[in-house]
């Protein structure tokens, strides 16, 4: 289903370090996008570790797909079609399969299992990226891309392929996810505007220098909550908390990734401290998770989509 007035769009998901929370915090987000009733692709460029099928908890693709059906094989040309996966069919998870009315579809495009980072990106695969991305749009309203982490192949193919003629014309998405920590805050800050970055190199590639940073977004991760932490913590911590959170701000300003290039944020999440998965309402109600995390994928998904959100004039 494509929403009434609305166009496809690409969104790639990249960071600069492991572990900021880009795949698990990118899934959510699809999976509200689909409750919101789109039809969400999401497609698993992190290729040495493809973990989206463990977070949609589809058994068959925990570790990506096997017999050489997952995206690595297929951007080697190595099989005709792209495996893909009806996450509500295929996941093992109860009440994941339960659609409510209105809601759009999500099939996840699954990486191999035992795959392994590209070495290469040639013309033909960036031909291959952007053809595959073409027909997915003529049939999603959101085509979701988790990127592998850092200055990857992955994240040449998506600048590559969405600077060709092609894509060039088509609405695309950027978002840069980060922790809310010092090195975190550096290293995102390099990523989108390093001598190597994102920003960079799209524009050595073609892009328009200042239309890829009009369609780039930060998206904080696991926010500790000050109120709650200052009332936990002792006087004389409470205050060097609150030292340091005013000196994140800072240090974010400085490094070009201030509150006007960040989409969102979501709070710490003990659930997903344990085990990363879907929020899912269930998980509230049920007194496993907190509203908080569920909102702010919420309002994550909303902005994404909203064109007010980006400033692209």
């Amino acid at each position: 289903m494509r929403l009434r007035g609305s166009e496809p769009v690409l969104v790639f998901a990249t960071s600069d370090k492991g572990g900021t929370g880009r795949s698990v915090t990118s899934c959510n987000i699809a999976y509200r996008l689909h409750l919101r009733g789109h039809d969400v692709a999401y497609v698993d460029f992190d290729f040495g570790s493809p973990t989206a099928g463990a977070l949609f908890e589809i058994g068959c693709a925990v570790r990506g797909v096997t017999e050489g059906r997952g995206m690595h094989s297929y951007l080697l040309d190595q099989v005709g079609e792209a495996s893909r996966l009806d996450v509500t069919r295929t996941t093992d998870r109860p009440v994941l399969r339960r659609v409510p009315p209105g809601a759009g579809k999500l099939v996840l495009f699954p990486g191999d299992e035992g795959g392994a980072e590209f070495t290469r990106c040639d013309d033909a695969m960036v031909a291959r990226v952007g053809v595959f991305l073409s027909s997915l749009l003529r049939e999603f309203s959101v085509v979701m891309v988790d990127l592998s982490a850092g200055r990857s192949i992955a994240l040449e193919l998506a600048l590559r392929a969405t600077a060709s003629n092609m894509l060039r014309h088509q609405p695309h998405r950027w978002l840069v996810f980060h922790r809310w920590t010092h090195q975190h805050v550096l290293a995102a800050g390099g990523l989108m505007h390093g001598s190597h970055g994102l920003i960079k190199t799209g524009s050595e590639w073609g892009h328009d220098r200042d239309a890829l940073l009009a369609a780039t977004r930060c998206v904080r991760t696991a926010v500790p909550s000050a109120a709650r932490t200052r009332t936990a913590g002792r006087p004389s911590q409470a205050t060097w908390l609150d030292e340091q959170a005013i000196a994140l701000r800072e240090l974010a300003i400085a490094n070009g990734i201030g509150a006007a290039m960040v989409l969102g944020q979501t709070p710490i999440e003990p659930m997903l401290q344990w085990r990363e998965q879907l929020i899912l309402d269930a998980d509230v109600n049920a007194g496993l998770a907190n509203e908080s995390t569920v909102e702010a994928y919420i309002q994550l998904a909303r902005r994404l989509t909203d064109t007010s959100t980006w400033d692209l004039e």
